[in-house]
C-alpha cells in the first residue's frame, strides 16, 4: 500500500489547539478525577491529583474547555468563588441529579491550567444567565486595574488577572442551552459578544459562538451571517455512536465486528462535516475577518458501563477508541485551514477519556497514547499526503483500510501518522518522498491490539505503545508493516 508525502504542498500550520481537551462538571470528571481536595489522602497539589495532572501534562495539552457542556448554561460563576465554606450548593440537573457544592470553581480551574501549562477556554452561561453576569466574569478574570470585579478577585486571593483568552458564548443553544432557533441565538450572540470586553490590548479575547449539532448547516449559515462580525469562530459538535439510537448506543467493550466498522465509518463523517461547515463559513463570513471552526465536543459515546450511574457517562476505552481518536486527529490535521481548535470529550472518567480513576488508582487509556504519539503535529506545518487505499466492508459499512496525515516540524523532521482500520489484515506500507534518502533516519512507534483490547486497573499496561521494528529505508522510500487494528507514527529525519 503506497503512501506519498509531498512537503512542497501544505494546507497551513496545524493549530496546537486542535489537540485540546474538555472537562465538564459531569460524573467523576472534576470530582475524583481531577480534584480530590487538599485534605485528601490521595497525593495532590492544591487539591488537584498529582498522578492525573502529571499524566496529562505529558500530553502537552494546549487548551482545556470548562465548565461544560450542558452544565455551562446552568452554571453561575459567582457560586464558585470566595471561601469554600460559603459557596452555594446546587443540584446538577443535567448529569445525574447529584449535589454540586462548587468546591471547584474559577480559581481552582485556573490552578489546574497553571499546573498543566495550558490555556483556559470558558463556556459562559447564555441559557439561564444574563449579559451582566457573563460580562462580569470576563472582568473578574481579565481586568488589571481597579474595578468592582477586579477588586472581588483580589479579595478572593488573586492579585493579577487570569487573562483568559477563549470564551464560548453559550453551549448547544439549539438544545440544552436554550432550545433556540438560529436567528434567536445569533441575535443573543451579538448582544453578549458586545459586552465581553477587552481589558488589556496585550491580552485579546477570542469569542466562540455556539455552533451546529452535526449537519445542521442552516444553523452555521444563520449564525455566521448574522453574528459573524462580532465573533472569531463557530463551534461544531459531533459524537461517534456505533448504533443510530441514543437509547441503545452500543457497548464500549462487548461490541460486534459490524459495530466496530460502523463506528469507524461514522467517525470518518467528520471530514464531510468540516468541509461543509467550513464552506458555509467561507461563503457567509464578514469581509474583515475569517471565522474559524472549533470542534469543541467530539469522540465516542457508548452505553455506560454496567452498574454505573447513567448520568455519569462512564465508559471503557479500547483500541477501537484509539483508532477513532487517530482518525479524527488526522482529519483535523488535514483541514487545519478550517479547524482552529478541537476538544475531545472528556478528559477524565467521562466518555472518550484520557485517564480513568478508581479511588487512588489511575490508568492511561489507548486514546491517551494516541494523543501522546501525535504530539509532534502540534504547531507543525501540515504536509500533503496521498494514500492508495482499498475499501474493506462489513455489513452495510465500508471504510478505507489506511488513513494518514503528516506534518513538518521546525527542525525539518517529518511526522507521518497512519492508521490500519482492518481488524484482521496487516498492511504492508511503502512510503515515498523525494526528501527520503538512503541514509535518512526513520523511527516508528506502534499502538496495536484486538479491537476490544483495553487497560484495566488490574492490567493497566495491556495496551501501550512499543517501538516499531522492521522499517527498511531506501532512496526516496521506506517500507514497514502496519498490523491489523493499529496506529503508528513515523518520524523521518531528512538525509
Amino acid at each position: 500500500m503506497r503512501i506519498i508525502l509531498n512537503p512542497n504542498r501544505s494546507a497551513g500550520t496545524i493549530n496546537r489547539n486542535i489537540y485540546g481537551h474538555f472537562a465538564e462538571h459531569l460524573g467523576r470528571c472534576i470530582y475524583e478525577g481531577l480534584w480530590v481536595g487538599p485534605d485528601s489522602p490521595i497525593p495532590n497539589e492544591n487539591g488537584l491529583r498529582r498522578d492525573v495532572v502529571s499524566a496529562l501534562k505529558k500530553l502537552n495539552i494546549p487548551v482545556l474547555r470548562w465548565p461544560g457542556g450542558c452544565f455551562a448554561d446552568t452554571y453561575h460563576w459567582r457560586d464558585g468563588v470566595g471561601p469554600v465554606s460559603e459557596r452555594k450548593t446546587i443540584v446538577n440537573t443535567n448529569w445525574g441529579g447529584v449535589t454540586e457544592d462548587n468546591r471547584f470553581g474559577t480559581h481552582e480551574f485556573m490552578e489546574l491550567c497553571r499546573q498543566l501549562g495550558c490555556e483556559a477556554y470558558f463556556s459562559g452561561n447564555v441559557g439561564s444567565g444574563t449579559v451582566q453576569e457573563f460580562s462580569d466574569w470576563v472582568e473578574y478574570c481579565n481586568m488589571l486595574g481597579v474595578s468592582p470585579m477586579a477588586d472581588l478577585r483580589r479579595a478572593n486571593g488573586r492579585e493579577e488577572p487570569f487573562n483568559v483568552k477563549y470564551w464560548g458564548i453559550g453551549n448547544e443553544a439549539w438544545g440544552c442551552g436554550g432550545n433556540m432557533r438560529p436567528e434567536r441565538y445569533a441575535d443573543l450572540c451579538m448582544q453578549y459578544s458586545t459586552y465581553l470586553r477587552i481589558y488589556d490590548w496585550d491580552h485579546m479575547i477570542y469569542k466562540i459562538a455556539s455552533g451546529a449539532n452535526v449537519d445542521d448547516y442552516e444553523w452555521t449559515r444563520k449564525v455566521s451571517e448574522i453574528a459573524g462580525k462580532t465573533i472569531d469562530a463557530v463551534s461544531l459538535h459531533y459524537y461517534t455512536l456505533p448504533n443510530d439510537s441514543w437509547k441503545q448506543k452500543g457497548a464500549a467493550t462487548g461490541f460486534t465486528k459490524e459495530q466496530y466498522y460502523s463506528t469507524l465509518f461514522k467517525t470518518l463523517r467528520m471530514k464531510e462535516l468540516i468541509t461543509e461547515h467550513g464552506r458555509i463559513l467561507r461563503s457567509s463570513e464578514p469581509e474583515d475577518r475569517r471565522l474559524g471552526l472549533v470542534v469543541d465536543e467530539w469522540g465516542t459515546w457508548y452505553d455506560v458501563e454496567p452498574g454505573t450511574n447513567p448520568g455519569f457517562l462512564y465508559q471503557q476505552n479500547t483500541m477501537r477508541d484509539a483508532l477513532v481518536a487517530a482518525l479524527n486527529l488526522n482529519i483535523f490535521n488535514n483541514h487545519c485551514d478550517t479547524v482552529v481548535m478541537a476538544n475531545i470529550a472528556q478528559t477524565v472518567n467521562v466518555l472518550q477519556a484520557m485517564v480513568l480513576t478508581e479511588g487512588a488508582k489511575m490508568l492511561l487509556t489507548p486514546t491517551y497514547h494516541v494523543f501522546d504519539m501525535y504530539q509532534g503535529h502540534q504547531g507543525a506545518r501540515q504536509v500533503e499526503t496521498y494514500a492508495e487505499t482499498t475499501l474493506i466492508s462489513c455489513g452495510d459499512w465500508s471504510v478505507p483500510d489506511i488513513h494518514v496525515s503528516a506534518s513538518e516540524g521546525a527542525d525539518g523532521k517529518l511526522l507521518l501518522t497512519a492508521v490500519n482500520l482492518s481488524d484482521t489484515h496487516d498492511a504492508p506500507l511503502e512510503v515515498l518522498s523525494d526528501v527520503i534518502g538512503a541514509k535518512s533516519a526513520v523511527t516508528g512507534t506502534l499502538l496495536t491490539g484486538k479491537p476490544a483490547a483495553h487497560n484495566t486497573f488490574d492490567k493497566p499496561d495491556a495496551v501501550k505503545p512499543v517501538t516499531m521494528t522492521g522499517i527498511k529505508v531506501e532512496d526516496k522510500r521506506f517500507t514497514a508493516t502496519l498490523p491489523a487494528c493499529s496506529v503508528a507514527t513515523f518520524e523521518i529525519a531528512r538525509e
